[in-house]
Protein backbone atom coordinates (compact mmCIF):
# COMPACT_ATOMS: atom_id res chain seq x y z
CA UNK A 1 0.00 0.00 0.00
CA UNK A 2 2.75 2.46 1.01
CA UNK A 3 4.75 1.60 -2.12
CA UNK A 4 1.70 2.17 -4.32
CA UNK A 5 1.11 5.61 -2.75
CA UNK A 6 4.79 6.51 -3.14
CA UNK A 7 4.80 5.43 -6.80
CA UNK A 8 1.71 7.53 -7.54
CA UNK A 9 3.10 10.60 -5.75
CA UNK A 10 6.46 10.21 -7.50
CA UNK A 11 4.82 9.89 -10.92
CA UNK A 12 2.82 13.12 -10.54
CA UNK A 13 5.82 14.93 -9.06
CA UNK A 14 7.94 13.81 -12.02
CA UNK A 15 5.48 15.41 -14.42
CA UNK A 16 5.39 18.73 -12.53
CA UNK A 17 9.19 18.98 -12.46
CA UNK A 18 9.61 18.52 -16.18
CA UNK A 19 11.62 21.49 -17.54
CA UNK A 20 8.62 23.29 -19.03
CA UNK A 21 6.46 23.35 -15.88
CA UNK A 22 7.75 24.23 -12.37
CA UNK A 23 11.44 24.90 -13.24
CA UNK A 24 10.54 27.13 -16.20
CA UNK A 25 7.82 28.91 -14.22
CA UNK A 26 10.19 29.75 -11.35
CA UNK A 27 13.04 30.93 -13.57
CA UNK A 28 10.88 33.04 -15.87
CA UNK A 29 9.04 34.61 -12.92
CA UNK A 30 12.35 35.39 -11.23
CA UNK A 31 13.73 37.01 -14.38
CA UNK A 32 10.51 38.97 -14.93
CA UNK A 33 10.45 40.37 -11.38
CA UNK A 34 14.19 41.07 -11.44
CA UNK A 35 13.73 43.21 -14.57
CA UNK A 36 10.54 44.90 -13.30
CA UNK A 37 12.20 45.85 -10.00
CA UNK A 38 15.39 47.09 -11.68
CA UNK A 39 17.73 44.47 -10.21
CA UNK A 40 16.29 44.99 -6.75
CA UNK A 41 18.35 42.18 -5.22
CA UNK A 42 21.59 44.02 -5.93
CA UNK A 43 20.52 47.66 -5.65
CA UNK A 44 18.74 47.42 -2.32
CA UNK A 45 20.58 44.62 -0.54
CA UNK A 46 22.11 47.08 1.92
CA UNK A 47 18.71 48.70 2.45
CA UNK A 48 17.21 45.32 3.36
CA UNK A 49 19.80 44.93 6.13
CA UNK A 50 19.01 48.41 7.45
CA UNK A 51 15.25 47.81 7.43
CA UNK A 52 15.43 44.54 9.34
CA UNK A 53 16.86 46.40 12.35
CA UNK A 54 13.80 48.64 12.71
CA UNK A 55 11.44 48.23 15.64
CA UNK A 56 7.70 47.65 15.16
CA UNK A 57 5.41 50.67 15.01
CA UNK A 58 3.51 49.58 18.13
CA UNK A 59 5.17 48.14 21.21
CA UNK A 60 4.56 44.41 21.55
CA UNK A 61 3.55 43.80 17.93
CA UNK A 62 5.53 41.67 15.49
CA UNK A 63 8.67 43.41 14.21
CA UNK A 64 10.26 43.00 10.79
CA UNK A 65 12.95 40.95 12.51
CA UNK A 66 10.34 38.77 14.22
CA UNK A 67 8.56 38.10 10.92
CA UNK A 68 11.95 37.43 9.31
CA UNK A 69 12.80 34.87 11.99
CA UNK A 70 9.48 33.04 11.56
CA UNK A 71 9.93 32.80 7.78
CA UNK A 72 13.62 31.96 8.17
CA UNK A 73 12.73 29.30 10.73
CA UNK A 74 10.66 27.62 8.05
CA UNK A 75 13.19 28.22 5.26
CA UNK A 76 16.31 27.35 7.24
CA UNK A 77 15.80 23.73 8.11
CA UNK A 78 16.77 20.21 7.20
CA UNK A 79 16.60 21.22 3.54
CA UNK A 80 19.78 23.23 4.10
CA UNK A 81 21.59 20.04 5.08
CA UNK A 82 19.76 16.98 3.75
CA UNK A 83 18.35 18.85 0.77
CA UNK A 84 21.80 20.06 -0.24
CA UNK A 85 23.23 16.57 0.25
CA UNK A 86 20.52 15.08 -1.97
CA UNK A 87 21.12 17.72 -4.65
CA UNK A 88 24.87 17.06 -4.63
CA UNK A 89 24.52 13.28 -4.72
CA UNK A 90 21.78 13.05 -7.34
CA UNK A 91 22.43 16.17 -9.42
CA UNK A 92 26.17 16.60 -8.97
CA UNK A 93 28.15 19.63 -7.68
CA UNK A 94 26.63 21.84 -10.40
CA UNK A 95 23.29 21.67 -8.58
CA UNK A 96 24.71 24.16 -6.07
CA UNK A 97 25.22 26.74 -8.81
CA UNK A 98 21.57 26.38 -9.86
CA UNK A 99 20.48 26.67 -6.24
CA UNK A 100 22.33 30.02 -6.20
CA UNK A 101 20.57 31.09 -9.40
CA UNK A 102 17.21 30.09 -7.93
CA UNK A 103 17.92 32.15 -4.81
CA UNK A 104 19.15 35.27 -6.64
CA UNK A 105 16.19 35.31 -9.02
CA UNK A 106 13.86 34.17 -6.26
CA UNK A 107 14.78 37.19 -4.15
CA UNK A 108 12.74 39.38 -6.51
CA UNK A 109 9.81 36.94 -6.40
CA UNK A 110 9.98 36.92 -2.61
CA UNK A 111 9.87 40.72 -2.55
CA UNK A 112 6.76 40.87 -4.74
CA UNK A 113 4.74 38.21 -2.92
CA UNK A 114 5.60 39.53 0.54
CA UNK A 115 4.89 43.16 -0.41
CA UNK A 116 1.50 42.08 -1.78
CA UNK A 117 0.80 40.26 1.49
CA UNK A 118 1.54 43.48 3.39
CA UNK A 119 -0.66 45.63 1.15
CA UNK A 120 -3.66 43.30 1.51
CA UNK A 121 -3.14 42.25 5.14
CA UNK A 122 -5.91 42.28 7.74
CA UNK A 123 -6.01 43.84 11.20
CA UNK A 124 -7.18 41.68 14.10
CA UNK A 125 -9.25 42.86 17.05
CA UNK A 126 -6.16 42.85 19.28
CA UNK A 127 -4.31 45.17 16.89
CA UNK A 128 -2.10 42.47 15.35
CA UNK A 129 -1.98 41.73 11.63
CA UNK A 130 -2.45 38.63 9.50
CA UNK A 131 -2.68 37.75 5.83
CA UNK A 132 -0.94 35.97 2.98
CA UNK A 133 -1.50 34.83 -0.60
CA UNK A 134 -5.04 33.63 0.09
CA UNK A 135 -6.02 37.18 0.98
CA UNK A 136 -4.52 38.84 -2.07
CA UNK A 137 -6.09 36.15 -4.23
CA UNK A 138 -9.44 37.04 -2.67
CA UNK A 139 -9.19 40.83 -2.36
CA UNK A 140 -6.95 41.84 -5.28
CA UNK A 141 -7.77 39.09 -7.77
CA UNK A 142 -11.39 38.66 -6.63
CA UNK A 143 -11.11 34.86 -6.56
CA UNK A 144 -11.89 33.55 -3.08
CA UNK A 145 -12.17 29.98 -4.36
CA UNK A 146 -8.54 30.15 -5.49
CA UNK A 147 -7.52 31.44 -2.07
CA UNK A 148 -9.29 28.52 -0.44
CA UNK A 149 -7.60 26.04 -2.79
CA UNK A 150 -4.22 27.59 -2.04
CA UNK A 151 -4.87 27.46 1.71
CA UNK A 152 -5.73 23.77 1.53
CA UNK A 153 -2.56 22.99 -0.46
CA UNK A 154 -0.43 25.06 1.94
CA UNK A 155 -1.81 23.24 4.99
CA UNK A 156 -1.08 19.90 3.33
CA UNK A 157 2.39 21.04 2.29
CA UNK A 158 3.51 22.29 5.68
CA UNK A 159 1.57 20.22 8.21
CA UNK A 160 1.96 17.01 6.23
CA UNK A 161 4.71 17.18 3.59
CA UNK A 162 7.33 19.46 5.14
CA UNK A 163 6.84 18.60 8.79
CA UNK A 164 6.86 14.88 8.15
CA UNK A 165 10.02 15.31 6.06
CA UNK A 166 11.70 17.39 8.78
CA UNK A 167 10.96 14.66 11.32
CA UNK A 168 12.26 11.96 8.97
CA UNK A 169 15.49 13.83 8.26
CA UNK A 170 16.08 14.35 11.98
CA UNK A 171 15.92 10.67 12.83
CA UNK A 172 17.88 9.78 9.68
CA UNK A 173 20.78 11.93 10.91
CA UNK A 174 21.27 9.55 13.81
CA UNK A 175 21.48 6.50 11.53
CA UNK A 176 25.29 6.64 11.51
CA UNK A 177 25.60 6.17 15.27
CA UNK A 178 26.16 2.75 16.85
CA UNK A 179 23.07 3.01 19.06
CA UNK A 180 20.71 3.41 16.06
CA UNK A 181 18.26 0.52 15.60
CA UNK A 182 14.67 -0.06 14.49
CA UNK A 183 13.33 1.63 17.64
CA UNK A 184 15.35 4.83 17.25
CA UNK A 185 12.90 6.51 14.82
CA UNK A 186 10.10 5.84 17.30
CA UNK A 187 12.04 7.44 20.15
CA UNK A 188 13.16 10.48 18.16
CA UNK A 189 9.69 10.91 16.67
CA UNK A 190 8.17 10.84 20.15
CA UNK A 191 10.60 13.42 21.52
CA UNK A 192 10.06 15.76 18.54
CA UNK A 193 6.29 15.39 18.76
CA UNK A 194 6.18 16.16 22.48
CA UNK A 195 8.38 19.26 22.18
CA UNK A 196 6.45 20.43 19.13
CA UNK A 197 3.13 19.90 20.89
CA UNK A 198 4.23 21.92 23.93
CA UNK A 199 5.13 24.88 21.70
CA UNK A 200 2.13 24.90 19.39
CA UNK A 201 -0.37 24.47 22.19
CA UNK A 202 1.10 27.68 23.63
CA UNK A 203 -0.05 29.65 20.57
CA UNK A 204 1.53 31.78 17.85
CA UNK A 205 3.24 34.30 20.15
CA UNK A 206 5.31 31.55 21.70
CA UNK A 207 6.37 30.38 18.24
CA UNK A 208 7.75 33.83 17.44
CA UNK A 209 9.68 34.02 20.71
CA UNK A 210 11.20 30.56 20.32
CA UNK A 211 12.31 31.14 16.73
CA UNK A 212 13.71 34.62 17.46
CA UNK A 213 16.17 33.02 19.88
CA UNK A 214 17.01 29.73 18.16
CA UNK A 215 17.34 30.75 14.50
CA UNK A 216 20.19 33.30 14.82
CA UNK A 217 22.19 31.12 17.22
CA UNK A 218 21.73 28.04 15.09
CA UNK A 219 22.60 29.77 11.82
CA UNK A 220 25.70 31.58 13.10
CA UNK A 221 27.16 28.47 14.74
CA UNK A 222 26.57 26.37 11.64
CA UNK A 223 28.24 28.89 9.32
CA UNK A 224 31.24 29.25 11.66
CA UNK A 225 31.87 25.50 11.70
CA UNK A 226 31.54 25.39 7.91
CA UNK A 227 34.05 28.24 7.59
CA UNK A 228 36.45 26.30 9.78
CA UNK A 229 36.22 23.32 7.42
CA UNK A 230 36.80 25.55 4.38
CA UNK A 231 39.77 27.36 5.93
CA UNK A 232 41.44 24.15 7.06
CA UNK A 233 41.01 22.69 3.56
CA UNK A 234 41.60 25.90 1.61
CA UNK A 235 43.94 24.19 -0.87
CA UNK A 236 40.87 22.44 -2.28
CA UNK A 237 39.34 25.77 -3.37
CA UNK A 238 40.22 25.51 -7.11
CA UNK A 239 39.04 21.90 -7.25
CA UNK A 240 35.71 22.65 -5.57
CA UNK A 241 34.79 25.62 -7.74
CA UNK A 242 35.95 23.73 -10.80
CA UNK A 243 33.55 20.91 -9.90
CA UNK A 244 30.64 23.31 -9.31
CA UNK A 245 30.97 25.37 -12.48
CA UNK A 246 32.15 22.51 -14.68
CA UNK A 247 29.14 20.41 -13.76
CA UNK A 248 26.70 23.35 -13.88
CA UNK A 249 27.41 24.09 -17.55
CA UNK A 250 27.67 20.55 -18.90
CA UNK A 251 24.57 21.12 -21.03
CA UNK A 252 24.93 17.92 -23.04
CA UNK A 253 24.65 15.88 -19.85
CA UNK A 254 21.91 18.14 -18.49
CA UNK A 255 19.52 17.95 -21.43
CA UNK A 256 20.30 14.32 -22.05
CA UNK A 257 18.34 13.49 -18.91
CA UNK A 258 16.76 16.57 -17.38
CA UNK A 259 14.98 14.81 -14.52
CA UNK A 260 18.33 13.76 -13.06
CA UNK A 261 20.22 16.91 -14.02
CA UNK A 262 21.95 19.45 -11.82
CA UNK A 263 19.49 22.14 -12.97
CA UNK A 264 16.42 20.15 -11.94
CA UNK A 265 17.91 19.10 -8.58
CA UNK A 266 19.22 22.59 -7.94
CA UNK A 267 15.79 24.12 -8.58
CA UNK A 268 13.87 21.41 -6.71
CA UNK A 269 16.07 21.51 -3.61
CA UNK A 270 16.57 25.27 -3.87
CA UNK A 271 12.79 25.70 -3.79
CA UNK A 272 12.47 23.30 -0.85
CA UNK A 273 15.08 25.32 0.98
CA UNK A 274 14.27 28.99 0.24
CA UNK A 275 10.57 28.71 -0.75
CA UNK A 276 10.74 31.85 -2.94
CA UNK A 277 7.59 32.11 -5.05
CA UNK A 278 5.72 29.39 -3.18
CA UNK A 279 3.57 31.80 -1.19
CA UNK A 280 4.60 30.57 2.25
CA UNK A 281 6.73 33.42 3.63
CA UNK A 282 4.07 36.07 2.83
CA UNK A 283 1.99 34.58 5.65
CA UNK A 284 4.71 35.63 8.08
CA UNK A 285 5.43 38.88 6.24
CA UNK A 286 1.82 40.02 6.63
CA UNK A 287 2.13 39.86 10.43
CA UNK A 288 4.89 42.49 10.58
CA UNK A 289 3.96 45.94 11.92
CA UNK A 290 5.71 48.29 9.48
CA UNK A 291 4.89 51.70 8.00
CA UNK A 292 5.53 50.69 4.39
CA UNK A 293 4.84 47.32 2.67
CA UNK A 294 8.08 47.46 0.69
CA UNK A 295 10.05 47.29 3.92
CA UNK A 296 8.81 43.80 4.66
CA UNK A 297 9.29 42.81 1.02
CA UNK A 298 12.96 43.74 1.37
CA UNK A 299 13.23 41.80 4.61
CA UNK A 300 11.82 38.64 3.04
CA UNK A 301 14.19 39.03 0.09
CA UNK A 302 17.01 39.00 2.64
CA UNK A 303 15.65 35.78 4.15
CA UNK A 304 16.04 33.99 0.79
CA UNK A 305 19.69 35.03 0.64
CA UNK A 306 20.34 33.96 4.24
CA UNK A 307 18.85 30.58 3.51
CA UNK A 308 20.47 29.63 0.22
CA UNK A 309 23.50 31.84 -0.38
CA UNK A 310 24.67 31.47 3.21
CA UNK A 311 23.34 28.33 4.93
CA UNK A 312 23.02 26.05 1.89
CA UNK A 313 26.42 27.17 0.61
CA UNK A 314 27.87 26.42 4.04
CA UNK A 315 26.67 22.81 3.77
CA UNK A 316 27.85 22.44 0.18
CA UNK A 317 31.31 23.78 0.94
CA UNK A 318 31.62 21.73 4.11
CA UNK A 319 30.87 18.60 2.08
CA UNK A 320 32.87 19.36 -1.07
CA UNK A 321 35.93 20.73 0.75
CA UNK A 322 36.08 17.57 2.85
CA UNK A 323 37.23 15.61 -0.20
CA UNK A 324 34.45 13.03 0.03
CA UNK A 325 32.88 12.59 -3.39
CA UNK A 326 29.06 12.66 -3.57
CA UNK A 327 27.33 9.54 -4.87
CA UNK A 328 23.73 8.50 -5.42
CA UNK A 329 24.02 5.70 -2.86
CA UNK A 330 24.87 8.18 -0.10
CA UNK A 331 22.15 10.79 -0.82
CA UNK A 332 20.85 12.32 2.38
CA UNK A 333 22.33 11.92 5.83
CA UNK A 334 25.00 9.38 4.83
CA UNK A 335 26.94 11.77 2.58
CA UNK A 336 26.92 14.68 5.01
CA UNK A 337 27.95 12.41 7.88
CA UNK A 338 30.85 10.99 5.90
CA UNK A 339 31.96 14.50 4.89
CA UNK A 340 31.87 16.01 8.38
CA UNK A 341 33.57 12.95 9.87
CA UNK A 342 36.38 13.30 7.33
CA UNK A 343 36.74 17.03 8.00
CA UNK A 344 36.09 17.20 11.74
CA UNK A 345 36.73 13.72 13.05
CA UNK A 346 34.45 12.28 15.73
CA UNK A 347 33.09 15.74 16.51
CA UNK A 348 31.59 16.01 13.02
CA UNK A 349 28.66 13.56 13.23
CA UNK A 350 27.79 14.79 16.74
CA UNK A 351 27.75 18.40 15.56
CA UNK A 352 25.66 17.43 12.53
CA UNK A 353 23.10 15.61 14.69
CA UNK A 354 22.75 18.62 16.99
CA UNK A 355 22.54 21.07 14.07
CA UNK A 356 19.90 19.03 12.23
CA UNK A 357 17.86 18.63 15.42
CA UNK A 358 17.82 22.41 15.97
CA UNK A 359 17.19 23.13 12.30
CA UNK A 360 14.34 20.62 12.25
CA UNK A 361 12.71 21.89 15.41
CA UNK A 362 12.57 25.51 14.27
CA UNK A 363 11.39 24.30 10.85
CA UNK A 364 8.51 22.42 12.48
CA UNK A 365 7.44 25.55 14.34
CA UNK A 366 7.86 27.90 11.38
CA UNK A 367 5.95 25.52 9.11
CA UNK A 368 3.09 25.18 11.55
CA UNK A 369 2.81 28.96 11.93
CA UNK A 370 1.62 29.24 8.33
CA UNK A 371 -1.18 26.69 8.67
CA UNK A 372 -3.21 28.55 11.31
CA UNK A 373 -3.61 31.62 9.10
CA UNK A 374 -4.87 29.46 6.24
CA UNK A 375 -7.39 27.75 8.50
CA UNK A 376 -8.68 31.16 9.49
CA UNK A 377 -9.08 32.14 5.85
CA UNK A 378 -10.99 28.98 4.95
CA UNK A 379 -13.36 29.32 7.92
CA UNK A 380 -13.74 33.14 7.51
CA UNK A 381 -13.02 33.61 11.20
CA UNK A 382 -10.56 32.67 13.89
CA UNK A 383 -11.17 28.95 14.65
CA UNK A 384 -12.51 28.07 18.07
CA UNK A 385 -10.25 26.77 20.82
CA UNK A 386 -11.64 23.23 20.67
CA UNK A 387 -11.07 22.98 16.92
CA UNK A 388 -7.57 24.43 17.19
CA UNK A 389 -6.61 22.08 19.98
CA UNK A 390 -7.71 19.13 17.84
CA UNK A 391 -5.83 20.52 14.82
CA UNK A 392 -2.65 21.06 16.84
CA UNK A 393 -2.85 17.53 18.19
CA UNK A 394 -3.23 16.18 14.64
CA UNK A 395 -0.21 18.22 13.54
CA UNK A 396 1.71 16.74 16.47
CA UNK A 397 0.80 13.19 15.44
CA UNK A 398 1.98 13.91 11.89
CA UNK A 399 5.39 14.94 13.26
CA UNK A 400 5.65 11.55 14.94
CA UNK A 401 4.54 9.69 11.80
CA UNK A 402 7.11 11.54 9.72
CA UNK A 403 9.92 10.00 11.75
CA UNK A 404 8.84 6.45 10.90
CA UNK A 405 7.87 6.63 7.20
CA UNK A 406 10.15 5.80 4.27
CA UNK A 407 12.63 8.26 2.79
CA UNK A 408 11.06 8.07 -0.67
CA UNK A 409 7.54 8.84 0.51
CA UNK A 410 8.76 11.71 2.71
CA UNK A 411 10.70 13.47 -0.06
CA UNK A 412 8.24 12.75 -2.88
CA UNK A 413 5.25 14.05 -0.90
CA UNK A 414 7.04 17.31 -0.05
CA UNK A 415 8.21 17.77 -3.66
CA UNK A 416 4.71 17.24 -5.07
CA UNK A 417 2.94 19.58 -2.65
CA UNK A 418 5.47 22.42 -2.98
CA UNK A 419 5.11 22.22 -6.76
CA UNK A 420 1.35 22.67 -6.46
CA UNK A 421 1.88 25.80 -4.35
CA UNK A 422 4.18 27.25 -7.01
CA UNK A 423 1.72 26.49 -9.81
CA UNK A 424 -1.04 28.39 -7.96
CA UNK A 425 0.93 31.30 -6.49
CA UNK A 426 3.43 32.32 -9.19
CA UNK A 427 0.88 33.08 -11.95
CA UNK A 428 -1.12 35.11 -9.40
CA UNK A 429 1.80 37.30 -8.32
CA UNK A 430 2.70 37.87 -11.98
CA UNK A 431 -0.86 39.12 -12.58
CA UNK A 432 -0.81 41.25 -9.40
CA UNK A 433 2.73 42.55 -9.66
CA UNK A 434 1.78 46.19 -10.30
CA UNK A 435 0.78 47.14 -6.71
CA UNK A 436 4.07 45.69 -5.40
CA UNK A 437 6.15 47.44 -8.08
CA UNK A 438 4.31 50.71 -7.41
CA UNK A 439 4.98 50.30 -3.69
CA UNK A 440 8.70 49.84 -4.43
CA UNK A 441 8.80 53.01 -6.53
CA UNK A 442 6.90 54.92 -3.84
CA UNK A 443 9.36 53.67 -1.22
CA UNK A 444 12.42 54.64 -3.26
CA UNK A 445 10.99 58.07 -4.11
CA UNK A 446 10.43 58.86 -0.44
CA UNK A 447 13.87 57.54 0.53
CA UNK A 448 15.53 59.75 -2.08
CA UNK A 449 13.64 62.72 -0.61
CA UNK A 450 15.22 61.94 2.76
CA UNK A 451 12.01 60.63 4.33
CA UNK A 452 11.26 57.50 6.31
CA UNK A 453 8.77 56.08 3.77
CA UNK A 454 5.12 55.89 4.82
CA UNK A 455 2.62 54.07 2.60
CA UNK A 456 -0.86 55.38 1.81
CA UNK A 457 -3.01 53.08 -0.28
CA UNK A 458 -4.97 55.83 -2.04
CA UNK A 459 -1.77 57.50 -3.23
CA UNK A 460 -0.92 54.23 -4.97
CA UNK A 461 -4.37 53.63 -6.42
CA UNK A 462 -5.30 50.89 -3.93
CA UNK A 463 -8.79 50.83 -2.36
CA UNK A 464 -10.76 48.46 -0.15
CA UNK A 465 -7.88 47.30 2.07
CA UNK A 466 -8.11 46.93 5.86
CA UNK A 467 -4.88 48.88 6.31
CA UNK A 468 -2.96 51.78 4.74
CA UNK A 469 -6.01 54.02 4.29
CA UNK A 470 -4.96 56.77 6.74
Amino acid sequence: MINAIDNAVNAVSGILYKPYIVPLLLILAGIYFTVRTGLLQFRLFGESIRVVKERPVNLGSTSSFGALMVSTASRVGTGNIMGVSTALCLGGPGAIFWMWVTAILGGASAFVESTLAQIYKKKDTDGSFYGGPSYYMQDALGQRWLGVAFSVVLILTYAVGYNMLAAFNTQDTFSGFAFYNEKTPLVIGSVLAVLFGICVLGGGRRLTKVTEVLVPIMGILYVLVSLFVVITHITALPRVFGMIFGSAFNFKAIFGGFTGSCIMWGIKRGLYSNEAGMGSAPNAAAAADVIHPAKQGLVQMLSVFIDTLLICSATAFMCLFSGIEPSADAAGAAYVQAAVRSALGGFGPVFLAVAVSLFAFTTLLGNYYYTEGCLRFIMKKKPGSTFMTAFRLCATVLVFLGAVISAGLAWDTADLLQALMVIINVPVIILLAKPAIDALRDYETQRKAGKDPVYRAKDNGITGTDCWQD
